[in-house]
């Protein structure tokens, strides 16, 4: 019942800073780009520079073949670009307590807010690339329907994901530093690891069951069934359940841990 109660204060405490996460959301993006001559412009500018070099090599290079019949730099980028808000979300979510110490010193700043907000930050690049990858699927003359539509979901699930994930690394990460290094080499291991730039359907069977169960690859699969295969979620809903018992326990995990260890933060900082 205690555990309940710290949760259910915790989650009321920041829904209650819905103004000020939306000021320093906008702040934070804003400075993370300022006194560069380019501004804003590398936030957008660096993932295109990405998703071309992967598409030269995959494409030009080792001349991939369509997926499925489908174009592969479409059922690539559809993929990476989930993935860049995944992985962009985690890394500065996991520091965005250690980075602000002078404000985790405040005791009337609700520190649970940080991670929110550098994910925010990272989110709308993300919704940049959602509407970047909607023209690119027009220009090959794929147009909106319905399915598109689901990618709404597939947000929403990735939020809670990355904000449960992040409250959870960026408490622990305070005490432990070496973590910021073992994440980054999970990243890595988990960029490879997904179907990402390769199809599930070059595993045999009994492989392609285990990746499915993959919490990334839900949401990675996610945006090609919206944009490419038009399947609805609940059509794998041996996925979709594990990956939501998976996602809120997390969830609720992070958001005790950080209740728990936020005390002890201005001591350590």
């Amino acid at each position: 019942m205690q555990n309940i109660k710290m949760f259910s204060d915790f989650i009321k405490e920041l829904s209650e800073k819905k103004n000020v996460i939306y000021e320093l959301t906008k702040r934070d993006f804003k400075a993370n780009y300022l006194g560069s001559y380019l501004g804003m412009i590398w936030a957008f500018l660096l993932p295109i520079a990405n998703i071309f070099i992967f598409w030269f090599v995959f494409q030009i290079g080792f001349r991939s073949q369509p997926v499925q019949n489908f174009p592969y730099i479409l059922w690539y980028i559809v993929g990476m670009i989930i993935w860049n808000f995944f992985s962009d979300s985690v890394n500065n979510g996991m520091v965005s307590v250690a980075q602000n110490a002078f404000v985790v010193k405040k005791v009337a700043f609700s520190i649970g807010i940080l991670p929110i907000i550098k994910i925010l930050s990272a989110f709308a690049i993300h919704l940049f690339f959602i509407t970047f990858v909607g023209i690119l699927f027009v220009c090959y003359g794929y147009y909106p329907d319905i399915y598109w539509l689901q990618v709404i979901y597939y947000l929403f699930a990735t939020l809670i994901l990355v904000v449960g994930l992040s409250w959870l690394t960026s408490s622990v990460v305070i005490f432990f530093r070496d973590l910021r290094q073992i994440i980054a080499i999970l990243l890595q291991f988990g960029f490879f690891l997904t179907p990402i730039f390769w199809s599930v359907t070059i595993l045999p069977l009994k492989y392609q069951s285990i990746i499915r169960f993959n919490p990334v690859y839900y949401l990675v699969n996610g945006y090609r069934d919206s944009f490419i295969h038009k399947i609805w979620f609940w059509d794998h809903i041996e996925m979709s359940l594990f990956f939501w018992f998976f996602t809120i326990t997390l969830f609720v995990l992070g958001a005790l841990v950080f209740r728990r260890l936020r005390p002890h933060f201005a001591d350590v900082l």
